[in-house]
Protein backbone atom coordinates (compact mmCIF):
# COMPACT_ATOMS: atom_id res chain seq x y z
CA UNK A 1 0.00 0.00 0.00
CA UNK A 2 1.30 3.48 -0.81
CA UNK A 3 0.39 7.02 0.21
CA UNK A 4 0.25 10.28 -1.72
CA UNK A 5 2.39 12.59 0.44
CA UNK A 6 5.91 11.57 1.54
CA UNK A 7 5.66 12.35 5.25
CA UNK A 8 8.84 11.44 7.14
CA UNK A 9 8.71 8.85 9.92
CA UNK A 10 11.01 8.39 12.92
CA UNK A 11 11.14 5.17 14.98
CA UNK A 12 12.53 5.42 18.53
CA UNK A 13 13.08 2.01 20.12
CA UNK A 14 16.03 0.29 21.80
CA UNK A 15 15.18 -3.09 20.21
CA UNK A 16 17.07 -3.43 16.93
CA UNK A 17 14.77 -6.17 15.61
CA UNK A 18 11.72 -3.96 16.14
CA UNK A 19 13.42 -1.00 14.44
CA UNK A 20 14.35 -3.15 11.45
CA UNK A 21 10.93 -4.77 10.97
CA UNK A 22 9.04 -1.49 11.43
CA UNK A 23 11.36 0.30 9.00
CA UNK A 24 10.73 -2.38 6.39
CA UNK A 25 6.94 -1.97 6.64
CA UNK A 26 7.05 1.82 6.52
CA UNK A 27 9.42 1.83 3.53
CA UNK A 28 6.97 -0.47 1.72
CA UNK A 29 4.41 2.34 2.08
CA UNK A 30 6.78 4.68 0.16
CA UNK A 31 7.52 6.75 3.26
CA UNK A 32 11.04 7.91 4.18
CA UNK A 33 11.99 6.52 7.58
CA UNK A 34 14.81 6.81 10.12
CA UNK A 35 15.33 4.81 13.31
CA UNK A 36 17.25 5.56 16.53
CA UNK A 37 17.77 3.63 19.78
CA UNK A 38 17.31 6.20 22.58
CA UNK A 39 15.82 9.54 23.58
CA UNK A 40 18.88 11.73 23.13
CA UNK A 41 19.42 10.38 19.63
CA UNK A 42 15.77 11.10 18.85
CA UNK A 43 15.96 14.72 19.99
CA UNK A 44 19.26 15.25 18.14
CA UNK A 45 17.98 13.91 14.83
CA UNK A 46 14.74 15.88 15.16
CA UNK A 47 16.78 19.04 15.67
CA UNK A 48 18.58 18.36 12.38
CA UNK A 49 15.68 17.01 10.29
CA UNK A 50 11.92 17.49 10.18
CA UNK A 51 9.82 14.41 10.99
CA UNK A 52 6.05 14.30 10.67
CA UNK A 53 5.37 11.00 12.44
CA UNK A 54 7.20 9.54 15.45
CA UNK A 55 6.75 6.02 16.80
CA UNK A 56 8.05 6.39 20.35
CA UNK A 57 8.77 3.57 22.80
CA UNK A 58 7.65 4.42 26.32
CA UNK A 59 10.71 2.93 28.06
CA UNK A 60 14.16 3.77 26.69
CA UNK A 61 17.68 3.35 28.13
CA UNK A 62 18.23 7.06 28.85
CA UNK A 63 14.77 8.50 29.56
CA UNK A 64 11.07 7.74 29.60
CA UNK A 65 9.03 8.20 26.48
CA UNK A 66 6.82 10.73 28.28
CA UNK A 67 9.85 13.03 28.73
CA UNK A 68 10.63 12.89 25.03
CA UNK A 69 6.97 13.35 24.18
CA UNK A 70 6.88 16.53 26.27
CA UNK A 71 9.91 17.91 24.39
CA UNK A 72 8.37 17.02 21.02
CA UNK A 73 5.12 18.65 22.07
CA UNK A 74 7.03 21.83 23.03
CA UNK A 75 9.43 22.05 20.09
CA UNK A 76 7.54 20.37 17.23
CA UNK A 77 3.84 20.76 18.04
CA UNK A 78 2.64 19.61 14.61
CA UNK A 79 4.25 16.16 14.89
CA UNK A 80 2.00 13.08 15.04
CA UNK A 81 3.30 10.84 17.85
CA UNK A 82 2.31 7.18 18.33
CA UNK A 83 3.42 5.71 21.67
CA UNK A 84 4.59 2.08 21.86
CA UNK A 85 4.70 0.06 25.08
CA UNK A 86 4.77 -3.49 26.36
CA UNK A 87 3.52 -2.31 29.77
CA UNK A 88 0.46 -0.11 29.33
CA UNK A 89 -0.46 2.00 32.36
CA UNK A 90 -3.44 4.29 32.82
CA UNK A 91 -1.42 7.21 34.20
CA UNK A 92 1.01 7.08 31.26
CA UNK A 93 -1.87 7.00 28.80
CA UNK A 94 -3.57 10.00 30.43
CA UNK A 95 -0.36 12.07 30.40
CA UNK A 96 0.38 11.10 26.80
CA UNK A 97 -3.11 12.03 25.63
CA UNK A 98 -2.76 15.43 27.31
CA UNK A 99 0.42 15.98 25.31
CA UNK A 100 -1.32 15.12 22.05
CA UNK A 101 -0.29 11.53 21.36
CA UNK A 102 -2.39 10.02 18.55
CA UNK A 103 -2.75 6.53 20.03
CA UNK A 104 -1.01 3.64 21.83
CA UNK A 105 0.52 0.69 20.01
CA UNK A 106 0.84 -2.20 22.48
CA UNK A 107 3.71 -4.66 22.01
CA UNK A 108 3.82 -7.26 20.62
CA UNK A 109 1.84 -6.09 17.61
CA UNK A 110 1.22 -7.42 14.12
CA UNK A 111 2.85 -5.62 11.23
CA UNK A 112 -0.63 -5.17 9.71
CA UNK A 113 -1.57 -3.18 12.82
CA UNK A 114 1.50 -0.98 12.31
CA UNK A 115 0.36 -0.13 8.78
CA UNK A 116 -3.09 0.84 10.06
CA UNK A 117 -1.54 3.08 12.71
CA UNK A 118 0.63 4.77 10.08
CA UNK A 119 -2.46 5.46 7.99
CA UNK A 120 -4.22 6.85 11.05
CA UNK A 121 -1.34 9.29 11.57
CA UNK A 122 -1.46 10.27 7.91
CA UNK A 123 -5.17 11.03 8.15
CA UNK A 124 -4.51 13.28 11.17
CA UNK A 125 -1.64 15.06 9.41
CA UNK A 126 -3.67 15.63 6.25
CA UNK A 127 -6.47 17.17 8.30
CA UNK A 128 -3.96 19.37 10.13
CA UNK A 129 -2.46 20.45 6.81
CA UNK A 130 -5.86 21.49 5.46
CA UNK A 131 -6.84 23.37 8.60
CA UNK A 132 -3.35 24.82 8.97
CA UNK A 133 -3.39 26.15 5.40
CA UNK A 134 -6.73 27.79 6.06
CA UNK A 135 -5.51 29.21 9.36
CA UNK A 136 -2.35 30.59 7.79
CA UNK A 137 -4.32 32.23 5.01
CA UNK A 138 -6.28 34.06 7.71
CA UNK A 139 -3.14 35.25 9.52
CA UNK A 140 -1.74 38.17 7.52
CA UNK A 141 0.86 39.06 10.17
CA UNK A 142 2.37 35.58 10.01
CA UNK A 143 2.47 35.60 6.24
CA UNK A 144 4.01 39.10 6.11
CA UNK A 145 6.67 38.09 8.61
CA UNK A 146 7.65 34.85 6.89
CA UNK A 147 7.55 36.44 3.43
CA UNK A 148 10.50 38.59 4.50
CA UNK A 149 12.56 35.41 4.22
CA UNK A 150 12.97 35.35 0.46
CA UNK A 151 13.08 32.02 -1.37
CA UNK A 152 10.98 29.06 -2.36
CA UNK A 153 13.43 26.14 -2.17
CA UNK A 154 12.69 23.14 0.01
CA UNK A 155 15.36 24.32 2.47
CA UNK A 156 13.68 27.71 2.87
CA UNK A 157 10.18 26.25 3.21
CA UNK A 158 11.41 23.90 5.93
CA UNK A 159 13.20 26.77 7.67
CA UNK A 160 10.00 28.84 7.68
CA UNK A 161 8.05 25.95 9.16
CA UNK A 162 10.70 25.54 11.88
CA UNK A 163 10.50 29.25 12.70
CA UNK A 164 6.72 29.04 12.78
CA UNK A 165 6.84 26.10 15.22
CA UNK A 166 9.59 27.51 17.45
CA UNK A 167 7.94 30.93 17.66
CA UNK A 168 4.91 29.45 19.42
CA UNK A 169 7.14 28.30 22.30
CA UNK A 170 9.34 30.24 24.72
CA UNK A 171 12.41 28.05 24.19
CA UNK A 172 15.97 29.37 23.91
CA UNK A 173 17.17 29.27 20.29
CA UNK A 174 20.63 29.07 18.72
CA UNK A 175 20.82 30.12 15.05
CA UNK A 176 23.98 29.03 13.23
CA UNK A 177 25.18 29.86 9.74
CA UNK A 178 27.82 31.70 7.77
CA UNK A 179 27.94 35.50 7.77
CA UNK A 180 25.30 37.02 5.54
CA UNK A 181 22.83 34.12 5.65
CA UNK A 182 20.11 36.11 7.47
CA UNK A 183 20.45 35.00 11.08
CA UNK A 184 19.06 38.23 12.53
CA UNK A 185 16.17 38.15 10.05
CA UNK A 186 15.28 34.69 11.38
CA UNK A 187 15.59 35.91 14.99
CA UNK A 188 13.29 38.86 14.32
CA UNK A 189 10.76 36.55 12.65
CA UNK A 190 10.71 34.30 15.74
CA UNK A 191 10.09 37.32 17.96
CA UNK A 192 7.41 38.83 15.72
CA UNK A 193 5.48 35.54 15.61
CA UNK A 194 5.79 34.91 19.35
CA UNK A 195 3.57 35.90 22.27
CA UNK A 196 6.28 38.48 23.16
CA UNK A 197 5.88 40.44 19.91
CA UNK A 198 4.19 43.39 21.65
CA UNK A 199 7.31 43.87 23.79
CA UNK A 200 10.87 44.85 22.92
CA UNK A 201 13.22 43.00 20.60
CA UNK A 202 16.75 43.98 21.67
CA UNK A 203 19.68 42.93 19.42
CA UNK A 204 23.30 43.10 20.54
CA UNK A 205 26.38 42.66 18.37
CA UNK A 206 28.69 40.86 20.78
CA UNK A 207 31.78 41.94 18.84
CA UNK A 208 31.00 45.66 18.99
CA UNK A 209 32.00 46.45 22.60
CA UNK A 210 34.94 45.71 24.89
CA UNK A 211 34.21 43.62 28.01
CA UNK A 212 33.93 46.53 30.47
CA UNK A 213 31.49 48.48 28.31
CA UNK A 214 29.57 45.33 27.37
CA UNK A 215 28.99 44.39 31.01
CA UNK A 216 27.58 47.85 31.73
CA UNK A 217 25.44 47.78 28.57
CA UNK A 218 23.95 44.38 29.43
CA UNK A 219 23.40 44.70 33.16
CA UNK A 220 23.40 48.46 33.71
CA UNK A 221 25.28 50.05 36.61
CA UNK A 222 24.66 52.03 39.77
CA UNK A 223 26.11 55.41 40.57
CA UNK A 224 29.76 55.20 41.62
CA UNK A 225 30.22 51.66 40.26
CA UNK A 226 33.37 52.82 38.46
CA UNK A 227 35.13 56.01 37.50
CA UNK A 228 32.78 58.10 35.40
CA UNK A 229 29.60 56.37 36.62
CA UNK A 230 27.93 59.61 37.67
CA UNK A 231 24.41 58.17 37.60
CA UNK A 232 22.46 54.94 37.39
CA UNK A 233 22.26 53.26 33.98
CA UNK A 234 19.47 51.00 32.73
CA UNK A 235 20.90 47.84 31.15
CA UNK A 236 19.70 46.14 27.98
CA UNK A 237 18.34 43.18 29.94
CA UNK A 238 16.00 45.54 31.75
CA UNK A 239 15.01 47.16 28.45
CA UNK A 240 14.19 43.71 26.99
CA UNK A 241 12.09 42.58 29.98
CA UNK A 242 9.01 40.61 28.77
CA UNK A 243 10.52 40.64 25.28
CA UNK A 244 13.30 38.96 23.27
CA UNK A 245 17.08 39.44 23.56
CA UNK A 246 19.21 38.58 20.53
CA UNK A 247 22.95 37.90 20.98
CA UNK A 248 24.51 38.25 17.52
CA UNK A 249 27.81 36.36 17.17
CA UNK A 250 27.69 35.15 20.77
CA UNK A 251 31.08 33.43 20.40
CA UNK A 252 32.71 36.84 20.87
CA UNK A 253 31.62 37.08 24.52
CA UNK A 254 34.48 36.82 27.02
CA UNK A 255 34.50 33.98 29.55
CA UNK A 256 33.56 36.43 32.32
CA UNK A 257 30.45 37.65 30.47
CA UNK A 258 29.60 34.07 29.50
CA UNK A 259 29.58 33.12 33.20
CA UNK A 260 27.23 35.98 34.06
CA UNK A 261 24.97 35.21 31.10
CA UNK A 262 24.69 31.61 32.28
CA UNK A 263 23.21 32.83 35.57
CA UNK A 264 20.70 34.99 33.70
CA UNK A 265 19.56 31.99 31.65
CA UNK A 266 19.42 29.64 34.64
CA UNK A 267 17.96 31.95 37.29
CA UNK A 268 16.37 34.70 35.18
CA UNK A 269 18.03 37.24 37.45
CA UNK A 270 21.07 39.55 37.37
CA UNK A 271 22.80 42.33 39.27
CA UNK A 272 23.75 45.76 38.00
CA UNK A 273 27.46 46.55 37.98
CA UNK A 274 28.38 47.83 41.45
CA UNK A 275 25.17 46.55 43.08
CA UNK A 276 24.42 43.54 45.28
CA UNK A 277 20.69 43.65 44.61
CA UNK A 278 19.33 40.85 42.44
CA UNK A 279 16.84 41.89 39.77
CA UNK A 280 14.40 39.54 38.07
CA UNK A 281 14.05 39.56 34.30
CA UNK A 282 11.67 37.75 31.94
CA UNK A 283 13.31 37.46 28.53
CA UNK A 284 13.54 34.97 25.73
CA UNK A 285 17.11 34.53 24.53
CA UNK A 286 18.01 33.92 20.88
CA UNK A 287 21.68 33.63 19.94
CA UNK A 288 23.52 33.47 16.64
CA UNK A 289 26.97 32.26 15.63
CA UNK A 290 28.94 31.99 12.41
CA UNK A 291 31.49 29.59 13.91
CA UNK A 292 31.27 26.02 15.20
CA UNK A 293 30.58 26.51 18.91
CA UNK A 294 31.30 22.85 19.68
CA UNK A 295 34.80 23.43 18.32
CA UNK A 296 35.04 26.59 20.46
CA UNK A 297 34.06 24.52 23.51
CA UNK A 298 36.84 22.02 22.74
CA UNK A 299 39.33 24.90 22.37
CA UNK A 300 38.25 26.27 25.73
CA UNK A 301 37.01 29.62 24.38
CA UNK A 302 33.32 28.93 25.02
CA UNK A 303 31.72 27.47 28.15
CA UNK A 304 30.36 23.96 27.72
CA UNK A 305 27.44 24.59 30.12
CA UNK A 306 26.47 27.82 28.37
CA UNK A 307 26.61 26.11 24.98
CA UNK A 308 24.02 23.53 26.01
CA UNK A 309 21.87 26.21 27.66
CA UNK A 310 21.61 28.30 24.49
CA UNK A 311 21.29 25.31 22.14
CA UNK A 312 17.88 24.12 23.34
CA UNK A 313 16.47 24.58 19.84
CA UNK A 314 19.16 24.77 17.12
CA UNK A 315 18.35 26.27 13.73
CA UNK A 316 20.93 26.15 10.93
CA UNK A 317 20.72 28.60 8.03
CA UNK A 318 22.33 27.17 4.86
CA UNK A 319 24.76 29.19 2.74
CA UNK A 320 23.36 30.63 -0.47
CA UNK A 321 25.43 28.23 -2.58
CA UNK A 322 23.36 25.36 -1.12
CA UNK A 323 20.07 26.96 -2.18
CA UNK A 324 20.97 28.20 -5.66
CA UNK A 325 17.34 27.80 -6.81
CA UNK A 326 16.54 30.86 -4.70
CA UNK A 327 19.14 33.11 -6.39
CA UNK A 328 16.90 34.26 -9.31
CA UNK A 329 14.10 35.07 -6.83
CA UNK A 330 16.51 37.06 -4.65
CA UNK A 331 17.94 38.90 -7.67
CA UNK A 332 14.48 39.95 -8.85
CA UNK A 333 13.47 40.96 -5.32
CA UNK A 334 16.49 43.23 -4.78
CA UNK A 335 16.29 44.59 -8.33
CA UNK A 336 12.71 45.74 -7.64
CA UNK A 337 13.69 47.13 -4.25
CA UNK A 338 16.67 49.16 -5.51
CA UNK A 339 14.82 50.31 -8.63
CA UNK A 340 12.38 51.98 -6.25
CA UNK A 341 14.95 53.42 -3.83
CA UNK A 342 17.39 54.59 -6.53
CA UNK A 343 14.74 55.89 -8.97
CA UNK A 344 15.75 53.44 -11.69
CA UNK A 345 13.67 51.40 -14.14
CA UNK A 346 15.83 48.38 -14.99
CA UNK A 347 13.55 45.67 -16.38
CA UNK A 348 15.66 42.62 -15.59
CA UNK A 349 18.74 40.52 -16.36
CA UNK A 350 19.76 39.05 -19.69
CA UNK A 351 19.91 35.27 -19.91
CA UNK A 352 23.72 35.34 -19.98
CA UNK A 353 23.87 37.67 -16.96
CA UNK A 354 21.39 35.53 -15.02
CA UNK A 355 23.46 32.40 -15.76
CA UNK A 356 26.61 34.10 -14.47
CA UNK A 357 24.86 35.39 -11.35
CA UNK A 358 23.26 32.04 -10.59
CA UNK A 359 26.50 30.06 -10.92
CA UNK A 360 28.52 32.44 -8.71
CA UNK A 361 29.17 30.92 -5.21
CA UNK A 362 28.50 34.11 -3.15
CA UNK A 363 30.98 33.66 -0.30
CA UNK A 364 29.27 36.62 1.41
CA UNK A 365 25.86 34.93 0.96
CA UNK A 366 22.64 37.00 0.75
CA UNK A 367 24.35 40.14 2.04
CA UNK A 368 26.84 40.00 -0.84
CA UNK A 369 24.05 39.44 -3.37
CA UNK A 370 22.11 42.41 -1.99
CA UNK A 371 25.10 44.76 -2.22
CA UNK A 372 25.91 43.48 -5.70
CA UNK A 373 22.43 44.24 -7.02
CA UNK A 374 22.52 47.70 -5.43
CA UNK A 375 25.82 48.44 -7.18
CA UNK A 376 24.46 47.20 -10.51
CA UNK A 377 21.31 49.33 -10.20
CA UNK A 378 23.21 52.48 -9.17
CA UNK A 379 25.80 52.23 -11.95
CA UNK A 380 23.78 50.75 -14.80
CA UNK A 381 21.82 53.03 -17.13
CA UNK A 382 20.46 50.51 -19.62
CA UNK A 383 17.00 48.88 -19.36
CA UNK A 384 18.51 45.41 -19.04
CA UNK A 385 21.51 44.15 -17.07
CA UNK A 386 23.88 42.39 -19.43
CA UNK A 387 26.87 40.23 -18.63
CA UNK A 388 29.12 43.18 -19.43
CA UNK A 389 27.53 45.12 -16.57
CA UNK A 390 28.65 42.55 -14.00
CA UNK A 391 31.90 42.83 -12.01
CA UNK A 392 34.76 40.65 -13.30
CA UNK A 393 34.74 38.44 -10.20
CA UNK A 394 31.18 37.35 -11.10
CA UNK A 395 31.95 36.42 -14.70
CA UNK A 396 35.45 35.13 -13.88
CA UNK A 397 36.94 37.26 -16.61
CA UNK A 398 40.02 39.43 -16.15
CA UNK A 399 39.03 41.63 -19.08
CA UNK A 400 37.25 41.75 -22.41
CA UNK A 401 39.48 44.17 -24.22
CA UNK A 402 39.56 43.54 -27.98
CA UNK A 403 42.50 44.69 -30.05
CA UNK A 404 41.44 46.94 -32.93
CA UNK A 405 41.51 45.47 -36.42
CA UNK A 406 42.64 48.74 -38.02
CA UNK A 407 46.24 48.70 -39.28
CA UNK A 408 46.71 52.47 -38.99
CA UNK A 409 46.00 52.91 -35.23
CA UNK A 410 48.86 54.61 -33.42
CA UNK A 411 50.28 53.49 -30.07
CA UNK A 412 48.69 56.57 -28.45
CA UNK A 413 45.27 55.68 -29.89
CA UNK A 414 45.64 52.15 -28.56
CA UNK A 415 46.67 53.47 -25.11
CA UNK A 416 43.66 55.82 -25.03
CA UNK A 417 41.32 52.97 -25.97
CA UNK A 418 42.72 50.66 -23.28
CA UNK A 419 42.66 53.32 -20.51
CA UNK A 420 39.04 54.08 -21.43
CA UNK A 421 38.21 50.37 -21.22
CA UNK A 422 39.83 49.98 -17.78
CA UNK A 423 38.03 53.06 -16.44
CA UNK A 424 34.70 51.67 -17.63
CA UNK A 425 35.39 48.28 -16.04
CA UNK A 426 36.32 49.92 -12.70
CA UNK A 427 33.24 52.17 -12.85
CA UNK A 428 35.40 55.29 -13.10
CA UNK A 429 37.29 54.58 -9.87
CA UNK A 430 40.69 56.06 -10.67
CA UNK A 431 42.54 54.37 -7.83
CA UNK A 432 41.44 50.91 -9.00
CA UNK A 433 42.08 51.79 -12.64
CA UNK A 434 45.59 53.01 -11.85
CA UNK A 435 46.31 49.75 -10.01
CA UNK A 436 45.12 47.70 -13.02
CA UNK A 437 47.19 49.81 -15.41
CA UNK A 438 50.29 49.64 -13.19
CA UNK A 439 50.65 53.42 -12.89
CA UNK A 440 50.00 55.93 -10.11
CA UNK A 441 46.88 58.13 -9.83
CA UNK A 442 48.83 61.26 -10.85
CA UNK A 443 50.03 59.65 -14.08
CA UNK A 444 46.53 58.38 -14.82
CA UNK A 445 45.05 61.84 -14.26
CA UNK A 446 47.62 63.29 -16.67
CA UNK A 447 46.70 60.73 -19.36
CA UNK A 448 42.95 61.33 -18.89
CA UNK A 449 43.55 65.04 -19.61
CA UNK A 450 45.98 64.31 -22.44
CA UNK A 451 43.57 61.95 -24.24
CA UNK A 452 40.41 63.87 -23.27
CA UNK A 453 38.85 60.73 -21.75
CA UNK A 454 35.41 61.57 -20.36
CA UNK A 455 35.02 58.94 -17.63
CA UNK A 456 34.76 60.52 -14.18
CA UNK A 457 34.92 59.08 -10.71
CA UNK A 458 31.99 56.94 -9.53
Amino acid sequence: MSVDKPFKVLIVDDDKAIRTSMSRVIKSMDLPVAAVCDGNAALNIMAAERFDIVFLDNILPDMKGAQILARIHELYPGTAVMMMTAYPAVEDAVLSMKLGVIDYLVKPFRLEDLENHVLKCLDVLNERTKSGTQARSNNPKEERTLNKIIGNSGIVREMKETIRSVASTDSTVLISGESGTGKELAARAIHELSARSDNRYVPLDCSSLVETLLESELFGHVRGAFTGADGEKTGLFEVADKGTFFFDEISNLTMKIQSKLLRVIQEREYMKVGSQKRLKVDIRIISATNIDLEHAVRRGTFRNDLFYRIKVVPIHLPPLRDRSKDIPILLEYYLKRFNASCNRNIEGFSGEAMDALTSYPYPGNIRELEHLVEEIVVLNGSPEVGVGDLPPNITRRKGMFHLPTSNDMSLQDLEKKYISFVLRRTRGRRGQAAAVLGINRKTLAHKIIKYDISVGDA
